[in-house]
């Protein structure tokens, strides 16, 4: 015959094992959940202060917008008597626009990013090795580049003739250029004959814009 007392024993284990499953498995309640003022103000914020950056940034499109439309529309490319400027070339030389005075001078804004730049480069070179004799004188300004890649797009061209950085885009802005390549043809009087704007046209346009600063 099984004794009472194991029978209660039984039951008391039981009893504690069930207690210690209720006690250790976490119930959530509504309790549980941060419902304070701050946290509920913070959750309203929160898209009010995305839409507020939306707008900021909207807002800064528009104006940068309006800044180069103003900047496009306001005056053209320099004209009459070219602007002044100076300029150190990469290998060291200072060069003076107002020192070629009698001379023809071409004028060529270019960039190694540019792609449009690289149709023109080899006849420029050619055309310079062939007028440097008949008082013709170009000039290359390289804009807002990295020196190391203006290197070597004038050794992948063999360009020989003067080039050098445009600091702080000087020449760019006195020339109120809007893009490369920009080529200005400047006579011996320094008076400005042409603009190629763009790529030239071909080895003709070239050559008639060419006598027009002929000394």
């Amino acid at each position: 015959m099984i004794p009472t007392t194991l029978h209660t024993d039984n039951r008391e284990l039981a009893d504690i094992a069930h207690t210690k499953e209720e006690t250790s498995s976490p119930v959530i309640t509504g309790t549980d959940i941060d419902t304070t003022p701050e946290v509920a103000e913070r959750g309203r914020k929160s898209p009010i202060w995305r839409l507020l950056m939306l707008f900021a940034f909207l807002a800064f499109i528009f104006l940068l917008g309006i800044g180069l439309q103003r900047q496009n529309s306001s005056g053209q490319r320099a004209e009459g008597q070219a602007p002044d400027f100076e300029f150190t070339t990469f290998k060291g030389e200072t060069i003076r626009l107002a020192d070629l005075k009698g001379k023809g001078v071409v004028l060529n804004f270019w960039a190694s990013w540019c792609s449009p730049c690289r149709s023109e480069a080899a006849m420029l070179e050619a055309a310079w090795r062939r007028e440097k004799e008949n008082g013709i004188v170009f000039l290359g300004l390289d804009y807002l580049d990295q020196e190391y890649a203006a290197l070597e797009y004038i050794a992948e061209f063999d360009i020989t003739y003067p080039n050098g950085p445009d600091r702080r885009s000087e020449a760019y802005r006195s020339f109120r250029a809007r893009g490369v390549p920009e080529t200005f043809f400047i006579g011996p009087d320094g008076q400005i004959e042409s603009i190629a704007v763009g790529v030239l046209l071909s080895e003709s346009d070239l050559n008639q814009r060419l006598e027009a600063i002929r000394p």
